[in-house]
């Protein structure tokens, strides 16, 4: 910290310390490097592969893919359209799980205004009433004093919020309630990284509420809130720089840049973010599509805020290929685990891509926080065993067994077990 620390008290004996939030300045080859990083994924059009999250990093960066850009939105409109809006089938057992999470139909909303559109029309109408149940439901489920929890996950709950309040569409103050009350009365949401990014994604969806007044009953709540969320964020700011670690780094930057409230705290602690973050592109920390491009609007002072009125007439630089490493060089520092749960109804079957040598338990936890799967653990001498999945837990003469590809048991605990590239994790209800 001595170098950082001279800069920083050299600075503020000029008085011209910062005091918002600004990632400016750094390195374009790098930028683009971690862009490319991206572009195998864009080739990627199956329905299980496809990510919303792709394309809105793109369109907030300061980089293009040309083409292949335009050609990744048309693949999506049809996908998420196909899926999303066609009948329920009672004949096919797997209908529901080919279907997008409302979460990811949440960033396909995104995706759409990052593009400039509006939803609209019968089919667009639909999508956002979907959307609504969606949050309707999750209020349900936290219940009218508060006890319960989302069936997904607070992160999809603002998320949600987040993608309507950018196509002007309102939800009822009840649901804002709920998200408001979390953040007020629930010390919980902020305990690890995940609950950072919770924290982000919920201060985002605040922060547009306030801009366009949306729901002016609880706007002074909200104001508050915002408040409160800065602060916590800026508590879990680690000695490195990073705000809870460097993969929740980049969403906390993009609540932070958008802030209406400024401070030395704020304009320090985002040059100590800008210097972790210079230092791990360098090393080439970020491999993780959806961490990158959560990471490319920042690079950009951007965030998903700006999906209020987007510049889509903005120049971005066209990627240079010769840049470009080969996606072979890249595959084995990210791997695709496929998981499957089953002895209960319906079955869940989902491919999960996280940085190689995570353990099985992030995994879960990926899973958890970009989809409709839900895990409960419990802890023991020997790591922590799974308790419910999906909302079953186990009974008095039951457990979660966990299952290796090819039908084998798992003998190391889910926090030390880290699959490999292409394997298959089963989690099975058995009884005994």
């Amino acid at each position: 910290m001595g170098h950082l620390g001279a800069l920083l008290f050299l600075l503020g004996g000029l008085g011209a310390l910062a005091n918002i939030c600004e990632i400016t300045e750094v390195d374009s080859t790098l930028v683009e490097r971690l862009g490319q990083r991206l572009l195998p994924w864009m080739d990627r059009l199956s329905p299980e592969q496809l990510n919303p999250s792709i394309y809105v990093g793109l369109r907030l960066s300061s980089l293009q893919a040309g083409a292949k850009e335009a050609h990744y939105l048309h693949s999506l409109k049809l996908s998420y359209q196909q899926s999303l809006l066609r009948p329920a089938s009672n004949k096919d057992d797997n209908d529901s799980e080919a279907k997008p999470s409302m979460g990811q139909l949440a960033l396909y909303l995104l995706a759409l205004r990052a593009n400039c559109e509006f939803i609209g029309g019968r089919k667009g109408d639909r999508l956002v009433s979907q959307l609504k149940r969606f949050l309707e439901d999750e209020k349900r489920a936290i219940g009218h004093n508060h006890q319960g929890h989302p069936r997904t996950s607070y992160y999809q709950y603002s998320l949600g919020i987040l993608a309507l309040c950018v196509h002007q569409k309102r939800v009822h103050d009840s649901v804002v309630g709920k998200l408001l009350y979390a953040v007020e009365h629930k010390p919980h949401l902020l305990q690890d990284h995940v609950s950072v990014d919770t924290m982000a994604m919920a201060g985002m969806a605040f922060s547009c509420l306030e801009l366009s007044n949306l729901n002016p009953k609880q706007r002074n709540r909200i104001n508050l809130a915002l408040k409160r969320v800065q602060e916590k964020i800026l508590k879990a700011q680690t000695p490195e720089g990073y705000f809870g670690n460097v993969y929740s780094t980049p969403l906390a930057l993009q609540l932070l840049m958008g802030s209406l409230r400024p401070s030395v705290e704020l304009g320090t602690a985002c040059l100590k973010a800008k210097a972790a973050l210079q230092a791990s592109l360098q090393h080439k920390t970020f491999q993780n599509p959806l961490i990158i491009s959560q990471l490319l609007p920042v690079l950009n002072q951007k965030s998903y805020v700006d999906l209020i009125s987007p510049d889509c007439q903005a120049p971005r630089a066209l990627w240079d290929p010769a840049l470009e490493t080969p996606p072979q060089a890249k595959v084995p520092k990210f791997i695709d685990v496929l998981l499957k749960v089953s002895g209960i109804s319906p079955s869940y079957r989902h491919s999960v891509s996280v940085p190689a040598g995570s353990s099985l338990e992030d995994i879960l936890k990926n899973a958890q926080e970009h989809g409709r799967f839900r895990f409960r653990t419990q802890a023991s001498l020997s790591g922590p065993f799974l308790t419910s999945v999906l909302g079953r837990k186990a009974g008095e003469r039951e457990f979660w067994q966990v299952l290796r590809d090819p039908d084998t048991p798992l003998q190391q605990g889910i926090a030390d077990y880290r699959p490999k590239d292409g394997e298959t994790i089963e989690l099975r209800l058995v009884g005994w």
